[in-house]
């Protein structure tokens, strides 16, 4: 890349690199499209995202394959990968990119999970970060011991509990690195004796952790180092900011301690008219007929197979509570979301499948390199966001084309770093080392 010198900014960028899960974000049907499971692939896309000077390459999880009217979801059939192993690998393969897994509060347990996060902040030199999610679902709990036995009430109360264990793990032992016995006595667990590790070389792993919902904010703004989330327009994005970061001080905390970084995605064209061409030809691809069918159905909760993808919505009311696709779920009230569906595709007579094009795309930086580079600029400059985890529709050449086209303008604008200055995530954050508490 050429790197021309950079102006002095307010706010630097935040970059981080999302491997596709197995959902319909990845264009499976294109050549390009490779492996979810053979580490070349794991390895390409974290190539690309430390070529671009990102902060962190960030891995999914799925602790059971998806059901949908009885059978195993088809993109679901490539299998998923346990995170924390796959990032060990690239830790060995890496030298600055931090490394985030996502793993899961109800059907782990503190000791085992500190441990294993620690290792990896170990083997990084302090690269690991942890993506805490919550399930209250007894489907996925059918594969543990525990099967569904958290209410969801209770989810994010485990949830908290349990980043407070871990962290009470790390610290018995002392920066000078002398261990001490650890005990804690809690809600959800109640545990003694003595870690295996010591201190890490960020202290704590980071923490990050995803959800839109009230709790979901205040969990972040009391726990959280980094946030993803997604938000759409550039008014709902400084909203959403501005309400997490007030909550901060609630908890001792300042602005900058927490990074909010929405999941995007970026399509770029020479011209603004082929980026939207090319945009469009990837949503077509992603939410094919039956894809389309597939996700009216999981909100409606009864088989639509009859239906027309290219004819209206159902008129029919959606079953409350319907277990016709398992693990996988929209929030909230289906009755609500099916007329909220309606009244979009009355409003700009859409078909089935253009109304889920419409109401499903994630949030969406398109244009020429120049406009993106200068749309991402605007969110972080104007308090939308800190920064964006960009999720590709491509495995594992996605981000190719941004780290080559708009990362070199973003250096131009002063925005985004033009080399690491540090070693850690921690330190690529900008976030503040834990306090040792003794």
């Amino acid at each position: 890349m050429t790197v021309r010198p950079r102006r002095s900014r307010t706010k630097q960028i935040h970059l981080a690199a999302h491997f596709p899960g197995a959902d319909n974000t990845t264009v499976w049907a294109d050549p390009r499209s490779k492996s979810q499971i053979e580490f070349s692939s794991f390895e390409h896309l974290a190539h690309t995202a430390e070529r671009g000077l990102f902060d962190f390459f960030f891995l999914t999880e799925g602790l059971r394959l998806r059901e949908h009217k009885g059978r195993i979801h088809d993109l679901d059939a490539v299998g998923r990968p346990e995170s924390i192993t796959v990032l060990n690998g690239l830790a060995a393969v890496t030298e600055r990119l931090g490394l985030a897994a996502t793993v899961n509060t109800t059907f782990n347990e503190p000791y085992e999970l500190a441990r294993r996060l620690a290792t990896l902040d170990h083997l990084s030199g302090g690269r690991a970060a942890w993506n805490v999610v919550t399930s209250c679902g007894a489907f996925t709990g059918e594969n543990f011991r525990r099967g569904g036995f958290l209410d969801r009430a209770d989810r994010y109360i485990r949830g908290a509990e349990f980043v407070q264990t871990a962290r009470e793990l790390w610290d018995s032992w002392t920066p000078d690195g002398v261990s001490r016995p650890f005990a804690h006595r809690g809600r959800h667990f109640d545990i003694a004796g003595e870690f295996t590790l010591p201190r890490s070389p960020q202290g704590h792993p980071v923490v990050i952790q995803a959800g839109d919902s009230d709790e979901g904010r205040e969990f972040a703004a009391s726990t959280a180092d980094v946030m993803f989330t997604r938000h759409g327009t550039l008014e709902t994005g400084r909203a959403f900011y501005a309400d997490v970061k007030r909550r901060l001080a609630a908890y001792g905390r300042a602005p900058e301690d927490l990074k909010i970084m929405p999941g995007v995605a970026v399509v770029l064209g020479d011209t603004a008219a082929e980026a939207q061409e090319r945009a469009a030809e990837i949503q077509r691809q992603q939410i094919s007929p039956q894809t389309a069918i597939l996700t009216l159905e999981q909100i409606w909760g009864v088989d639509l197979s009859a239906y027309d993808p290219d004819g209206p919505l159902p008129e029919i009311d959606p079953v409350p509570d319907s277990r016709i696709t398992q693990r996988r779920t929209r929030p909230g009230d289906p009755v609500a979301l099916a007329g909220k569906w309606r009244a979009l595709s009355r409003e700009k007579g859409l078909s089935i499948r253009q109304t889920v094009i419409e109401a499903s795309g994630r949030q969406s930086f398109i244009g020429t390199p120049e406009a993106v580079a200068a749309e991402i600029d605007e969110f972080v400059q104007t308090d939308a966001a800190d920064g964006f985890i960009l999720v590709p529709h491509l495995t594992p050449g996605g981000l190719d084309e941004f780290v080559d086209r708009v990362v070199p303008l973003l250096q131009e604008r002063g925005a985004f770093r033009t080399e690491y200055t540090g070693t850690t995530l921690r330190s690529h954050l900008g976030l503040p080392d834990p306090v040792w508490k003794g």
